[in-house]
């Protein structure tokens, strides 16, 4: 720990840890305290790494080690995120290590769909995106020596198998016939691979990947700040943007406030003219990115307390529900080229 800690509090000596708080999940995390015999340091780390019993759903989700290759790769992210002291990678034993600052300690406030964002709070957050998307777009990205090793988001196998009646069930008047005429194969394999095939064929960024409510805190000076970074890809920007307002507000909230934010986002994109997406191709590439939310938050809300608290599902599944419906999202896939995207 001495060792992780070096770089930001050179010759600082940790003398003891204590385990804090433990939640394992699809990883394995820790909240330690440490005390030290010499310098000084945070009192307390959040520390994260694989969990064995899940190796293979992050392997073919996410990517067992992106998050901490991101961070190995000292490229600055110009938006609110977690300090990381360290990262490791072991691929042979499929091991990794992040030892980060435990967020806690200086205020900031996780949330989750129990508690969504104020439309400020969610202003606050796409301008970060945009600065992220900014600083990546295009060549910018490819032509960054620490990120080569950035893969495109491809739609994974496996997802048309999910109970759907689960979820419908769960998500009650939300479920209305639109959502319930969805079968696995058309939701998963024809709506959400499409819209994910349409990422690579599109201005290109770096994506946060998975930026849901679950993944933000607000500071106590009211930014919105990232973590959990293991889904991290290049693509279309949309997915971000999409991902984050269409679960992060109130349905409400969403509906009056959208175009607003979306217009918040086009105008903090630091970008020549030539290349920067008119309000009309930002609007036509949000309103497809609803079938990214749907598809994911009805496979999990079909899959009960196995990957998400069931609170927490539910609620973003009726968002995304809500949005896929007030968007037309398969008429919006049809008009950017999604293949397939009415099953047709």
């Amino acid at each position: 720990m001495s060792g992780a800690l070096a770089r930001h509090h050179p010759g600082t000596e940790v003398e003891d840890i204590t385990v804090e708080f433990r939640d394992d999940g699809t990883n394995r995390r820790a909240r330690l305290g440490l005390q030290y015999s010499s310098g000084t340091g945070p009192a307390t780390v959040f520390v994260k790494g694989a969990d064995p019993g899940h190796k293979e759903l992050v392997k073919l989700t996410s990517g067992l080690f992106h998050e901490p290759r991101l961070f190995l790769s000292d490229v600055a992210l110009p938006l609110e995120h977690p300090i990381v002291y360290a990262a490791a990678i072991d691929e042979v034993a499929e091991e990794f290590i992040l030892v980060m600052e435990d967020l806690t300690a200086r205020g900031a406030d996780p949330r989750d769909a129990t508690r969504p964002l104020t439309v400020e709070q969610a202003a606050q957050g796409i301008r970060g995106l945009a600065r992220l998307h900014s600083r990546f777009w295009g060549e910018r990205c490819t032509a960054e020596p620490g990120l080569r090793w950035l893969e495109h988001f491809q739609p994974w196998p496996g997802m048309e198998a999910a109970p759907l009646h689960v979820a419908f069930e769960a998500i009650g008047d939300s479920a209305t016939p639109t959502i319930t005429a969805l079968t696995g194969e058309t939701l998963f394999n024809r709506l959400w691979a499409s819209y994910i095939r349409t990422l690579a064929r599109a201005p290109q960024t770096l994506l946060h990947g998975d930026p849901h409510i679950g993944n933000t805190y607000v500071t106590t000076d009211g930014d919105v700040g990232f973590l959990d970074w293991q889904v991290v890809r290049r693509g279309n920007w949309s997915l971000d943007v999409g991902y984050f307002l269409q679960g992060a507000l109130t349905t409400d909230d969403r509906r009056a406030n959208e175009r607003d934010l979306l217009g918040e986002y086009r105008a903090a994109l630091a970008l020549p003219a030539g290349e920067l997406p008119s309000s009309d191709e930002v609007w036509l590439r949000y309103r497809a990115s609803a079938a990214h939310g749907l598809a994911l938050w009805l496979a999990t809300s079909s899959a009960g307390e196995a990957w998400q608290r069931p609170d927490i599902a539910v609620a973003l599944a009726k968002r995304y529900c809500a949005a896929y419906e007030d968007l037309d999202t398969p008429a919006a896939l049809d008009e950017i080229g999604g293949d397939g995207a009415r099953g047709n």
